[in-house]
């Protein structure tokens, strides 16, 4: 009721103890276009949404390479997002030019968390309004963190962000015990699988979403449209024959103690006639 009294800058607090411009930067985070991460011991996959503003533009980059070993996936404003991944990639050029080794995924992780941070307690400054999926392999093994606008940082199995991102969470948390054994194409399927399920019915395609990998032996990639297509249509030609063999289950018998004009209308509506 009061709300606009409180929200003119980051640095006012409401009566009840809430930072709303934190709170407004983490919306957007919800509104955005879906983001989906999933790891396993070798392997990250890293895949979203690709929403376009309408059908005469195309849709814009939500997935980011760092570096070799370090890429990111965004959802939420995607300017804030690519102020962000440039930043990334600075400290990770600094930090191979003066230790000669490649940038630790949580130093990285922690070190942005910072900067988001300070963002809430500056009056001139306002919350970065985007949330980041940060996928990367060090000596320590594969690591997939979420970066929240309010500065938190936390390490998933496998986590999903933006707009009907909740449809890809329930699935995940169906399956994410199977995703530290996983090989690197049932990871990318899962990842796929998560992707339909924030779709709501609509048509799973490569022009509508794109994935990315990092894994051992394998620096970090978006793969190409065709590449996304073909594993799609695999996962497709799988799931083709649950069809019919549904068709195929056996009508249900009339119950004996039905007349025969009873059991004879209950079978075309496709249901047992009830007892009278």
């Amino acid at each position: 009721m009061f709300r606009n009294q409180y929200d003119t800058d980051v640095t006012t607090w409401s009566p009840a103890g809430r930072l709303f411009q934190v709170e407004y930067a983490m919306e957007a985070v919800k509104q955005g276009s879906a983001a989906i991460g999933l790891r396993s011991k070798t392997h990250v996959v890293l895949a979203c949404v690709n929403k376009a503003n309408s059908e005469l533009s195309s849709h814009q980059k939500k997935i980011f390479k760092v570096d070799d070993h370090i890429g990111v996936a965004i959802a939420g404003l995607t300017a804030d997002g690519r102020v962000l991944s440039r930043y990334m990639r600075s400290e990770c050029i600094n930090y191979s030019f003066t230790y000669e080794s490649p940038l630790p995924v949580g130093r990285l992780v922690v070190q942005l968390a910072d900067k988001a941070q300070v963002c809430t307690q500056r009056s001139w400054k306002r919350p970065f309004g985007v949330g980041l999926l940060v996928a990367g392999l060090d000596e320590s093994g594969a690591h997939l963190y979420y970066n929240c606008p309010s500065g938190n940082y936390f390490e998933y199995q496998a986590f999903a962000i933006g707009s009907r991102s909740q449809a890809a969470k329930t699935y995940l948390e169906r399956r994410f015990e199977n995703f530290m054994d996983s090989p690197r194409d049932d990871l990318i399927k899962d990842a796929l699988i998560a992707v339909r399920e924030t779709l709501q019915g609509e048509t799973l395609k490569s022009s509508i979403c794109t994935v990315a990998v990092v894994g051992v032996g394998e620096a970090f990639h978006i793969l190409d449209q065709e590449t996304v297509q073909q594993l799609i249509d695999a996962f497709e030609i799988v799931a083709e024959p649950e069809g019919p063999a549904a068709e195929a289950e056996p009508e249900a018998e009339p119950e004996q103690g039905a007349g025969p004009d009873q059991g004879a209308a209950a079978a075309d509506q496709g249901v047992a006639p009830m007892d009278i």
